[in-house]
C-alpha cells in the first residue's frame, strides 16, 4: 500500500508538473502573438492604449476581435513590434508605426481604409515595416466601399518616412500627418515593400493637403521598394520628398494630379515604371506624367534633384482609343468617380515637366498622347540653363501622338520661345524645351545630354495591350535603343511583369 500511494502521489505531482507547463505554455504564446490579429475563433484582447493629450500610445494595433487596426485615433502610434495574420482588416484613423516600432505584413493581406476616419499609415523616421506581398499573393491596401462606390480619396494612403537627406533640413510630411522627416544618413532603412497596391487613397486633409497614394520622406537606399501599384489616387499616385531610395516595377493607374512626382534632392535610381490615365481624370493643377522640383521656389540647394528614371512608358489621354478626347471641363469630368472629398479637377498638362532647378534624368522612356511633351520651366529657378549646360540627360525618348512637342513655361499650351516661363517671347521660333529634346540644331545649337529623343505618331509603335488595362502600352516588337537596349517599360508582348499581381478594375473587384 505503501508503495501503491507513492506512486499515486508521484502521478499527481506529474499531472500537476503538466498542467502548470501547459499554462505557463499558453501565456508565453500570448505574450509572443503580438497583437497580430486574424480572428482565430477565440475573443481577443484589445491591446493597452494610453493618452498623452489626444495622441495614443500602444504596443499593439489590432483592435475587435482581430478585425481593425488602430482605434481610430488620427494620432495612434504604434510603440511595439506586431505581426499581423494573414487576413482582412478595416483600418482606422492614422496608424504611426513610431521610432523602434516594427509592423510585419504578410502576403495575401488585404487592408480596407475607413472613410470616416481618413486612414492611413505612416511609417516615421525610425519606424520600421515589412509589407512583403508575393506575384500570387499581393498585399492590397484600398477602400472600405463597396464595388461599383468607390472613388478617388476614400481613405489616407501610405506614407514611408526616413532620416536621408533632403534639401530643406528637417521638415513636415506633406497632407497633415505630424511626422518630421529627413536627415544625413542615405543608406537609412525603412523596411521591404514588395507587391503592395494602394487603390482609391488621397484623402484631403485640408484644402491642397491631399496624401498622395504612396509618399516617400527622405526615404534611404536601405530600403526595398519594388512591384507597387497605386490606382485612382486622388493626388499624386508616387512622390517623392528627398532621399535615395531605388524603386522598380512601379504601376500608376488613373491619379488624379501627376504620377511621379520629384521633389527636395530626391536622387534615387528608378527603373521600369508604367502610367496609364483615365483621359476624364486630370487635377485643377494641371496633370503631367513627371513634375519635378528641385524645391518649390527653385533655390538651387543642395542635395538637388537628381533622380534617374530609365524604362518608363506614359500612356496620356490622348491616345488612338480616346479619339473623343478634349482638353476642357466639359469633357474632364471625372464621370462616376467624382468624389464628394473636395477635389477638384482641370486639364492635362505635359508628359514630363523639369522646373525649378530640378536636374531630373530620363532614360529609354516612351510617352503616348499627351497635349506637351516636354516643359523645361524657366518660370522659378535654373532648368533651362542646366539644360544648356548638361546638367541633366534626356536619352533615348520617344514622344508620340502629342499636341505639342514642347513648351517653356506651365500653362503655355503653344510651342514658341519663352525666355521667362511665362509669356511666349519669339512666336517664329519653337520653344527652347522643343528644340533642347530633338537636338536637331535647329538655330545652331546642339546639346550633348539630350540624345537620339524622336517624334512619332502612335500608329508607328506597334503597342498591344496584353495585361488588358484599356489601353495599347505594350510594344509587340521591342522597340531599338539602337544600343542594344530597347526604349519604354516592356520588351515586348512576352515581357509580364505586370501578370499575378496587378488589378485594372479595382472598382469591381469584391475583397
Amino acid at each position: 500500500m505503501k508503495i501503491e500511494m507513492k506512486k499515486f502521489g508521484w502521478a499527481l505531482m506529474m499531472c500537476a508538473a503538466i498542467a502548470m507547463g501547459s499554462l505557463m505554455s499558453a501565456c508565453s504564446s500570448d505574450d509572443d502573438d503580438d497583437n497580430g490579429g486574424g480572428g482565430g475563433g477565440e475573443e481577443q484582447k484589445d491591446p493597452e492604449v494610453t493618452y498623452k493629450g489626444t495622441t495614443a500610445y500602444s504596443e499593439g494595433l489590432v483592435f475587435n476581435n482581430g478585425t481593425e487596426l488602430g482605434n481610430g485615433s488620427q494620432n495612434y502610434h504604434l510603440t511595439g513590434t506586431v505581426t499581423l495574420t494573414k487576413g482582412t482588416y478595416l483600418l482606422k484613423g492614422w496608424v504611426y508605426v513610431d521610432k523602434g516600432a516594427k509592423l510585419y505584413i504578410p502576403a495575401g493581406t488585404i487592408i480596407k481604409g475607413d472613410k470616416q476616419t481618413m486612414a492611413a499609415i505612416i511609417i516615421e523616421p525610425g519606424g520600421y515595416a515589412e509589407m512583403k506581398g508575393t506575384k500570387e499573393e499581393p498585399i492590397v491596401m484600398t477602400s472600405e466601399e463597396a464595388p461599383g462606390n468607390r472613388k478617388p480619396g476614400d481613405w489616407g494612403g501610405l506614407i514611408i518616412c526616413g532620416n536621408a537627406k533632403n534639401n530643406e533640413g528637417t521638415k513636415q510630411i506633406e497632407g497633415g500627418p505630424t511626422t518630421i522627416y529627413g536627415g544625413d544618413n542615405d543608406a537609412d532603412n525603412s523596411g521591404i515593400y514588395q507587391y503592395i497596391r494602394v487603390e482609391f487613397a488621397g484623402y484631403p486633409f485640408e484644402t491642397d493637403k491631399e496624401i498622395n497614394g504612396i509618399t516617400f520622406g527622405s526615404v534611404g537606399s536601405g530600403t526595398t521598394i519594388d512591384h507597387l501599384q497605386v490606382s485612382y489616387s486622388s493626388d499624386d499616385s508616387y512622390e517623392w520628398f528627398g532621399g535615395s531610395v531605388n524603386c522598380k516595377y512601379l504601376v500608376a493607374y488613373k491619379g488624379w494630379d501627376d504620377e511621379f512626382d520629384t521633389d527636395n534632392g530626391f536622387s534615387g535610381n528608378v527603373e521600369y515604371c508604367l502610367s496609364i490615365r483615365d483621359p476624364r481624370i486630370a487635377d485643377t493643377s494641371q496633370s503631367n506624367g513627371f513634375e519635378s522640383d528641385n524645391n518649390a521656389s527653385g533655390a538651387e540647394t543642395e542635395p538637388f534633384t537628381t533622380a534617374n528614371f530609365k524604362h518608363v512608358t506614359f500612356i496620356g489621354p490622348m491616345t488612338a482609343k480616346n479619339t473623343d478626347f478634349e482638353n476642357t471641363s466639359a469633357y474632364i469630368t471625372a464621370g462616376d468617380v467624382f468624389p464628394t472629398s473636395g477635389a477638384k479637377l482641370g486639364l492635362f498638362q505635359s508628359a514630363m515637366q523639369i522646373r525649378r532647378s530640378s536636374k531630373l534624368n530620363v532614360e529609354n522612356a516612351l510617352a503616348v498622347g499627351y497635349p506637351i511633351g516636354l516643359i523645361v520651366d524657366g518660370e522659378k529657378g535654373s532648368t533651362p540653363k542646366y539644360a544648356k549646360e548638361g546638367g541633366f540627360t534626356l536619352k533615348n525618348i520617344i514622344f508620340a501622338g502629342m499636341g505639342v512637342v514642347g513648351s517653356d513655361g506651365n500653362k503655355i499650351y503653344e510651342d514658341h520661345l519663352s525666355t521667362d516661363g511665362k509669356t511666349i517671347a519669339d512666336a517664329t521660333r519653337v520653344s527652347f524645351s522643343h528644340e533642347f529634346f530633338v537636338n536637331d540644331g535647329t538655330f545652331g545649337t546642339t546639346y550633348s545630354n539630350s540624345i537620339n529623343n524622336k517624334v512619332m505618331e502612335e500608329s508607328a509603335l506597334g503597342l498591344t495591350d496584353p495585361a488588358k488595362t484599356g489601353q495599347n502600352y505594350c510594344p509587340s516588337t521591342a522597340i531599338s535603343d539602337g544600343n542594344g537596349g530597347y526604349i519604354g517599360a516592356f520588351k515586348d508582348a512576352s515581357d509580364n511583369w505586370l501578370e499575378g499581381w496587378t488589378n485594372f478594375d479595382p472598382q469591381n473587384t469584391a475583397y
